[in-house]
């Protein structure tokens, strides 16, 4: 929470250009809310910079189909903006996540925090991703990104919540700077 509030003050004067670009970018908020679960089933609301349309979520009905899996992510996604597509490749529409870290509901590092609608399909293994909280980056995000299956993900995330040491949080943030500057898997 210490290194959450520390980053928001450090990157106040650019969290303030970014939320009037996104503002002036198109009709519809700055930040995008939605419902996450997170440690232990709790849900709670992310707070993210709006990469879509308004209509989005009513859009994304006609773009579902087989073969997603449980996460549904698309490459060249046509409800992102051309502002979005910038922000999302070096992930600057997560800043905001840095009061979810504030707050509590998040950690700097962890896997990440899924929808209610993607968690009601996991089966008893995956739901091991729920024993930590989600982070703002994780294993899923040096290793990959969107790039990754979701059994990569899962495998990924099951890993870390295995596995967690400080040690490993701290390579995840170290490598983090790398993958974000690359863009690699970001869409």
């Amino acid at each position: 929470r210490v290194g959450a509030g520390l980053l928001l003050v450090a990157l106040a004067p650019l969290l303030a250009g970014l939320l009037l670009a996104v503002r002036a970018s198109g009709p519809g908020p700055a930040l995008f809310r939605q419902r996450r679960v997170g440690r232990d089933g709790a849900e709670f609301t992310i707070y993210k910079f709006r990469t879509m349309s308004t209509d989005a979520e009513r859009r994304k009905i006609d773009l579902v189909g087989d073969g997603h899996g449980v996460l549904f992510k698309i490459r060249n996604d046509p409800r992102v903006t051309p502002l979005g597509a910038r922000l999302r490749r070096h992930s600057l529409d997560e800043l905001p996540q840095l009061l979810n870290v504030l707050l509590g509901h998040m950690s700097l590092v962890g896997p990440r925090p899924p929808l209610p609608e993607e968690v009601a399909r996991y089966g008893d293994d995956v739901r091991r991703r729920l024993l930590v909280r989600p982070g703002m980056t994780g294993l899923w995000q040096v290793s990959g990104r969107s790039d990754l299956s979701w059994e990569e993900s899962v495998r990924l995330d099951l890993r870390y919540v295995e596995n967690w040491s400080l040690t490993l949080d701290l390579q995840i943030l170290w490598k983090t700077w790398s993958a974000v500057a690359r863009g690699a898997g970001a869409y």
